[in-house]
């Protein structure tokens, strides 16, 4: 597939995409989504990738949705409606990436405001220049985030912050996002790419499959009763049993030398 929205490229152990609409600061459109989550599945498999990496320009990294693709024929709002979870590619790659088994990490240089703060925080960690905004400012033009961001802002920084973002638009500077916890880093600017490529290079010193199985047992556990959530570990950690790289990890602990893991 030849992309037109974004910048593709493997770097060690990551797969960079890199949003490449600057005339529209980087403005997420259907092709957009669908070129991201077509990247994102040729390497799902690829046991040399350790983790993607989401990263725009120094100006932004995602500014929202193209309000342009918002312009409807008379006659077709419930063919928008009925098209929004199983035709939309912007809906279904929210979903894409949400249930991706990598790790995904998230660069934030200037603006990352609507979707794309949404695309963000529905990865997994979040890495942002000193110079970095975020928020969400859809109510300001009559419409509101749909693509996760009441659900996921609210889960990380409490419900009264994430109503004041989203009813204000307000946005957050990056100081202030690390410290209301949506952000993991905050950096020099220019620097949170660097940052995002060191924290995948410490997640590669672990054992895969051990990545792969934390992911599912946190994402599926935050929103259950405690009790559920450890017997869903339990369940879920138990099928290491069945991996050689458990195997592997043991004995090299035992022989103090560092693991060769193998992802299976």
């Amino acid at each position: 597939m030849t992309y037109e929205d974004i910048v593709v490229e493997k770097v060690g152990e990551a797969l960079e995409i890199t949003l490449n609409r600057p005339e529209k600061l980087n403005a997420i459109r259907e092709q957009t989504a669908a070129e991201i989550m077509h990247a994102m599945e040729e390497v799902e498999m690829d046991r040399s990738i350790v983790a993607v990496i989401l990263q725009g320009s120094e100006k932004a990294f995602c500014t929202g949705t193209d309000t342009s693709g918002f312009q409807y024929s008379p006659g077709s709002l419930f063919d928008v409606y009925r098209a929004r979870r199983r035709t939309r590619k912007t809906g279904m790659m929210q979903r894409f990436v949400l249930g991706y088994t990598k790790p995904i990490i998230t660069a934030i240089e200037g603006y990352a405001l609507g979707g794309g703060l949404e695309l963000a925080m529905i990865g997994d960690i979040i890495v942002c220049g000193e110079d970095a905004k975020l928020g969400l400012p859809e109510a300001r033009i009559g419409i509101m985030p749909g693509a996760g961001g009441t659900q996921t802002l609210t889960r990380l920084v409490g419900k009264p912050l994430a109503k004041e973002m989203m009813w204000t638009g307000r946005r957050l500077s990056a100081a202030e996002a690390k410290e209301f916890r949506l952000v993991n880093h905050v950096t020099p600017k220019g620097q949170a790419l660097a940052k995002a490529r060191e924290i995948v290079t410490e997640i590669g010193k672990s054992a895969p499959l051990s990545v792969m199985l934390i992911k599912q047992a946190v994402d599926r556990g935050v929103d259950m009763s405690l009790a559920d959530g450890i017997a869903t570990e339990g369940d879920i950690s138990y099928l290491l049993t069945f991996a050689e790289d458990r195997e592997e990890g043991l004995k090299a602990f035992r022989e103090k030398r560092a693991p060769k893991f193998r992802g299976q």
